[in-house]
């Protein structure tokens, strides 16, 4: 007699193979992104990635703009330049560090806030691990780019100002339309930069599609997989497991775009992942 999975476990299952699936494929996304880069440049592969965005969240949430408030406005307003400034500055810091390194910089966003709201002696070790881990990444030596440094320092303060908006956007605008709002109005803010580069020089079809397709699989997908996983998976399994991308981040830039890190920030990644899991687990449990 055949053993039958119950619903609630087949359901995890699903669950965590969706998280996998939306992790691998926002970094192989970024990934695809890049090689846009020579054409594009970072700027234009952001301006699409955000209007592929957009087009998918304003599917999704259905805004009803006309009936926003002032006082609903502002901070989806903020959301969008912050949106904004941190994919561009993210995927400029790509651009110049490799994947790997830029992705574990923008997780001291995330780790930031999570340490903000504790006051506690293994808050303050963690902390250090991963000040211990940026020291090793960002330590002198002759092939250091400290300017793709400062932009995935610039990418983590834009993710912990992103995480502290959408709160305050979640509570004063129901479901999912606030976020699609934001969404809108950030592509409307690069859409000068793609008629720039249509009229400048107009790109080739497949700098285009890796454009496109860095949204798709950098926006759409996870924030679609992000939606099925959370009715699956409880919070504190997906806030754990999305510490783990900046190891994702590092394994798709070694495998995909030969970019081969030494043992020195491996160990800087190492730590930081380690400081952002514990941090993801003490602030869930409580």
């Amino acid at each position: 007699m055949s053993a039958t999975v119950p619903a609630p476990v087949r359901g995890r299952l699903a669950g965590v193979a969706t998280m996998v699936g939306s992790g691998l494929s926002n970094q192989t996304g970024a990934a695809i992104g890049s090689l846009a880069f020579p054409v594009l440049g970072p700027v234009g592969v952001v301006a699409v990635r955000q209007y592929v965005a957009a087009l998918v969240l304003l599917a999704v949430g259905r805004p009803r703009l006309r009936a926003f408030t002032w006082r609903q406005w502002w901070p989806v307003l903020l959301l969008a330049v912050v949106f904004g400034t941190m994919n561009l500055s993210l995927y400029s810091a790509i651009d110049r560090i490799g994947l790997g390194l830029a992705v574990t910089l923008e997780f001291l966003g995330p780790l930031t806030v999570a340490l903000a709201a504790t006051r506690r002696r293994l808050d303050l070790c963690l902390a250090l691990i991963a000040v211990a881990g940026v020291v090793t990444l960002m330590r002198p030596r002759p092939s250091a780019d400290y300017v793709g440094m400062g932009l995935g320092l610039l990418a983590a303060a834009c993710w912990a100002s992103y995480i502290l908006l959408n709160r305050t956007v979640g509570r004063r605008i129901p479901g999912a339309q606030g976020a699609a709002a934001a969404a809108g109005v950030s592509a409307l803010l690069f859409l000068p930069v793609g008629v720039v580069l249509a009229l400048r020089q107009p790109p080739g079809a497949e700098a285009v599609g890796y454009a496109v397709a860095a949204g798709v699989l950098s926006s759409a997908v996870p924030y679609l997989a992000d939606l099925f996983t959370l009715r699956h998976v409880p919070a504190r399994a997906f806030g754990l497991f999305m510490s783990v991308n900046p190891v994702l981040a590092a394994v798709v830039g070694w495998i995909g775009l030969g970019q081969h890190l030494g043992w020195a920030e491996w160990a800087g990644i190492g730590g930081i992942v380690a400081a952002n899991t514990l941090s993801v687990a003490r602030v869930k449990r409580r």
